[in-house]
């Protein structure tokens, strides 16, 4: 997995982590676990990713797939990518 540089800054976490997870929300889950507080600023209450977030299985933006339902299989690259603003 390829954490932002924004986000590693708030966590002190790495640019990338090795997770062995089954599904996008079990991967947050499992870096909120490692990292708390990230899990809140990766996913809204509902469960959905927030909409500024967006998440690539393989090059693939999750909600074109399966959203946080996405299953995940050994080896996966998954990326954390910000929305950007501006003119």
């Amino acid at each position: 997995m390829r954490i932002p540089a924004q986000i590693r800054r708030l966590y002190g976490s790495n640019a990338h982590e090795m997770l062995d997870a089954a599904s996008v929300a079990d991967l947050v889950a499992q870096l909120d676990a490692r990292y708390p507080g990230m899990g809140e600023r990766l996913m809204e209450p509902s469960g959905q990713l927030r909409r500024w977030v967006n998440v690539f299985v393989q090059g693939d933006d999750v909600r074109s797939l399966q959203g946080v339902d996405t299953p995940l299989q050994r080896g996966d690259e998954v990326w954390i990518v910000p929305s950007v603003a501006g003119g």
